[in-house]
């Protein structure tokens, strides 16, 4: 795989970037490390991320509460809750937000969410 460095005003010239979708779909790990290793200047910048993310299933079970029980309590849809705990999407930053004092305050967040 070859990798073409433009400026975007040569972008914006040839009439605009378009995706590949299904190479990028075929790309696996290995090949982005390997990218990677070859220019380290295309590893993304892992510091703007901020905190970690939340390990809601750890924190679910830490609160002994199921899939369905915690979703409600924390009124979001179960659908939401599983996708967080399979990778599949990430809480934004207001969940985030809600699960770090979950996680922190359970009771006294628990108790504000009741009512």
């Amino acid at each position: 795989m070859t990798i073409v460095h433009k400026t975007l005003a040569q972008i914006k010239r040839e009439g605009g970037g378009t995706v590949d979708r299904r190479k990028l779909r075929a790309t696996a790990d290995a090949d982005i490390a390997r990218m990677i290793a070859d220019d380290p200047d295309l590893a993304p910048d892992l510091s703007t991320l901020g905190s970690p993310l939340p390990d809601v299933c750890g924190l679910r079970r830490k609160l002994g509460l199921t899939q369905s029980a915690f979703a409600s309590r924390i009124r979001v849809p179960l659908a939401t809750v599983r996708n967080w705990e399979q990778g599949r999407t990430y809480p934004d930053p207001a969940a985030v937000a809600l699960l770090t004092i979950l996680d922190r305050e359970p009771r006294a967040a628990l108790r504000a969410l009741a009512s």
